[in-house]
């Protein structure tokens, strides 16, 4: 059986595809008997228009009479009802085949006569893919004019397949364009289950996922759009907390989708659009639809006004002369009007239960609807240029100079019998400007050049969905410009916002913080880390943290570097003042005991202990106090040289002093048995000369380590602190040691002579003061060491400072407390009897 088609008898005749009905109601089987003949259901308008305008298209050209003088154009065209098996059956019909079960072979090349030269259509991928293998045996053109699956692109598979209609590849370009400039990294994928839906979101997906984005659901509407299933996309749409979501699908399934998503209430979804919807009325018209797709964004090819087109779709009517050869006039008119014409076209689903039936006096001025709407001529567009290519075709051919055709031996082809894969060589070499403006040509694959507009769903004050167009994606563009231009100003997002939806799988992270991939999920799935102490992060939704250099630290914020603060001891910190606090008060101290002594050395206690050693000490022991001083403040090159040698000669001028006292006191009391005359050895002199040796030791030390190594300022800057530590390095260890070392080597001195005398006879044995005062400085000393190599920063510098004034305190208690205390306190023990009289000892 026949299916039923629109003819037009003609010089040349186009073949025409196109999907006029959106389903087929599959009957019964019995297996008993003939199947019934195939019945088409739900009829398109908008597909109606396309099929309108290819007519209107060839009667221009044939009108005209310019482009193809002298031939006429005609056509047949069939109903595909958006199947791929409708499809088949109607393209080998175009080619003299009939579906005769096992009868028939398909012809051969060679012997495939009275077949049409070239076929538009058709518009879903699904049914072009099955059409294209088909008539890519015989090499039969095929221009398409809404098949946008990039499979199709290939010349390998699809030879005779060719296009006005951009490959979803430019598509998918421009909408993954769009997700990187709104900083989207968390979209949801929803295809058709078809070649176009799956093809299409395939590719997105890939191509998103390069960015550095993710892909938070990719979700299959199935072909027989069951609700649990549509539920079941619904309900992962909420859950995933994707605020974007690309709609790769046809208008019929995406109307599936949207319808289950208003009964549950899915809301505050930012929605993108593929090209097979993005200007689709069949969704922007009810009014049912306008709380979930308004804002809606999607990319459609550029439209045009055709002049006249909209004058010759109202001049359909069932009572016209040539209504009768239109086998999809009756169910047009009686979908449009709601009524029956009494009349059953063949193959159409012919439902006239309950509609009147219709006067005659109906017009299509009257309503207004899809098919007469003619603001978004889009596919329309598309379809007018197919015609138009072909007819620029058949006019090359024609226009063939003998001798420099295209063929073998430049042969031109025969034009009163145009072979088909002769008009596919002439239709690939296609290239002129049309009447608006738009360059038509094919490239290698057949496929137009890519530039589509960008419309934004806004509702308009009276209740409708306009199509604004608020950007341009431009293929072809290739340097200097930027392919995607955005108007965003004009741009309504969905709930009538004009804030840019925010669809991320986690927050941005603001500067500070760092993304730290969370496991086993996406890799844009992350928690925001504030950065470490010492690192910093000026930018949002950063990688890492950069690290800042070892003379700076990071603020609070962690968002930029800043100088360090430079520790160290100062006289304006609590530390720093309590030092010198307790060095001042030492020195004050000092004075007075020297004060004492002043006034009282001819007293028996202070000329028996040796004034002037006495006073020499104190001296050193008040040069000791002040010393401290130079550890306190910023380091410089002055001063670090001088608290280190101003320490070690001071401390051994002290120790020195102690010394001579202390061999004085031991030698004193050695010279009163008989028989010796020691003192003579051990005068006022050599005291002098013993203190004068020893501390110029000491004076050659330090001027050597001066000479070679002087102590300098240096900056310690560890990586984990926020501090710059200022410091005196001590330029060499070991000077340093023999400093120290010389120190105690004289003290241990001191201290076992004074441990040797501390057992003679005398009322005041000073002997025992010094041991008691070297005790207290060796022990002092003895502790120091492993503080000051454990202390960090300043606390060193406070360690050295506390032991310099522990010890010179011990020092002024332990030998002249005593004797300020029987001075002023107990004066009656200040005579020579008591201090000669001698008395028993213990043992110390």
């Amino acid at each position: 059986m026949s299916l039923p088609a629109l003819e037009k008898k003609g010089d040349i005749i186009l073949g025409g595809l196109f999907s006029l009905h959106d389903m087929v109601m599959e009957p019964s089987l019995s297996f008993t008997s003939t199947p019934p003949p195939t019945q088409c259901t739900r009829f398109n308008f908008r597909t109606f228009r396309w099929m309108q305008t290819m007519i209107f298209a060839i009667e221009e050209i044939n009108r005209n009479g310019k482009l193809l003088p002298n031939i006429t154009l005609g056509y047949k065209i069939y109903d595909s009802c958006s199947t791929p098996h409708q499809a088949l059956k109607a393209a080998m019909e175009l080619m003299g085949e009939k579906d005769s079960g096992v009868e028939g072979e398909i012809q051969s090349k060679s012997t495939c006569q009275g077949t049409v030269p070239a076929v538009i259509g058709d518009g879903g991928s699904t049914q072009s893919l099955v059409v294209a293998r088909f008539l890519g045996v015989f090499h039969v053109p095929q221009v398409s004019y809404f098949s946008s699956c990039a499979c199709l692109s290939d010349k390998k598979e699809f030879p005779a397949f060719l296009r006005t209609m951009p490959s979803d590849f430019f598509q998918v370009d421009a909408l993954v364009q769009l997700v990187k400039h709104f900083g989207w990294t968390w979209v949801g994928v929803i295809a058709g289950d078809d070649a176009y839906g799956r093809g299409g979101a395939n590719i997105f997906a890939d191509e998103v996922r390069k960015l550095g984005a993710c892909v938070a659901l990719h979700e299959i509407i199935p072909k027989n759009r069951a609700q649990t299933a549509i539920a079941s996309i619904v309900s992962k749409i909420r859950s995933s907390g994707a605020r974007v979501i690309l709609l790769f699908a046809v208008e019929q399934d995406a109307a599936a989708l949207f319808d289950e998503g208003l009964r549950e209430g899915l809301t505050g979804i930012q929605w993108l659009a593929s090209e097979a919807w993005s200007t689709a009325a069949v969704l922007s018209t009810p009014k049912k639809y306008h709380p979930i797709l308004q804002g809606s964004m999607g990319f459609a090819i550029r439209r045009a006004h055709i002049p006249g087109l909209q004058e010759f779709l109202l001049r359909l009517h069932p009572l016209s002369p040539d209504a009768l050869e239109n086998p999809f006039l009756i169910p047009f008119w009686e979908e449009v009007f709601q009524c029956s014409l009494g009349v059953q076209a063949e193959g159409q689903d012919h439902n006239v239960e309950g509609k009147p039936p219709c006067s005659g006096a109906e017009e299509l001025g009257s309503v207004k609807n899809i098919y007469s709407d003619v603001s978004q001529l889009r596919i329309s567009y598309n379809v007018y240029k197919a015609v138009y290519a072909i007819a620029h075709a058949l006019k090359a051919m024609r226009s063939c100079v003998k001798g420099k055709g295209p063929f073998p031996l430049q042969a031109c082809p025969d034009t009163d019998k145009i072979e088909p894969w002769q008009l596919l060589h002439y239709i690939t070499q296609v290239e002129y400007l049309n009447s608006f403006g738009d360059e038509i040509k094919f490239d290698e694959n057949g496929d137009p050049a890519a530039i589509y507009d960008l419309v934004n769903w806004q509702l308009t004050p009276n209740g409708e969905i306009e199509f604004a167009t608020i950007g341009k994606f431009d293929e072809t563009i290739t340097v200097g410009k930027q392919k995607l231009q955005l108007q965003e100003q004009n741009i309504v997002w969905n709930g009538n916002q004009t804030k840019v939806p925010l669809s991320v799988c986690s927050s941005i992270c603001p500067p500070g913080t760092r993304k730290a991939i969370r496991p086993h999920f996406p890799i844009c799935c992350h928690d925001c880390v504030v950065c470490k102490a010492g690192e910093i992060s000026n930018q949002t939704d950063a990688i890492e943290c950069v690290r800042c250099l070892p003379e700076f630290w990071s603020n609070a914020q962690r968002t930029a570097c800043i100088p360090k603060q430079v520790e160290f001891l100062s006289y304006s910190d609590t530390m720093g003042i309590t030092l010198m606090a307790i060095s001042i008060i030492g020195s004050f101290c000092t004075c007075i005991v020297v004060l004492i002594f002043s006034f009282h050395r001819t007293s028996p206690i202070v000329r028996a202990n040796n004034s002037e050693l006495s006073f020499l000490l104190l001296f050193s022991l008040t040069l000791c106090f002040l010393c401290s001083l130079t550890f306190i403040g910023a380091p410089s090159e002055w001063s670090c040289m001088l608290r280190h040698t101003a320490f070690g000669i001071t401390f051994v001028l002290c120790i020195s002093c102690i010394l001579g006292k202390t061999i004085v006191v031991l030698m004193a009391f050695k010279a009163t048995l008989p028989g010796t005359n020691v003192m003579k050895w051990f005068g006022a002199t050599q005291q002098k000369a013993i203190i004068i040796l020893c501390t110029l030791v000491q004076v050659i030390i330090c001027t050597v380590w001066l000479v070679v190594a002087p102590p300098t300022p240096r900056q310690l800057m560890p990586r984990e602190s926020a501090i710059v530590i200022l410091l005196c390095d001590e330029g060499s260890p070991i000077a340093f040691a023999l400093v120290l070392g010389y120190i105690g080597l004289l003290a241990c001195l001191c201290l076992f002579l004074a441990f040797l005398a501390r057992k003679l006879p005398d009322n005041f044995n000073e002997a025992k003061l010094i041991t008691f005062s070297m005790l207290i400085f060796c022990a002092v000393w003895v502790a120091f060491v492993p503080a000051y190599i454990s202390s960090p920063g300043k606390y060193a510098t406070v360690t050295e400072v506390f032991a310099i004034l522990a010890s010179s305190y011990g020092l002024l208690g332990c030998i002249f407390a005593p004797k300020c205390y029987i001075i002023l306190l107990r004066p009656e023990k200040n005579t020579r009897k008591h201090l000669m009289s001698k008395v028993a000892t213990d043992k110390f």
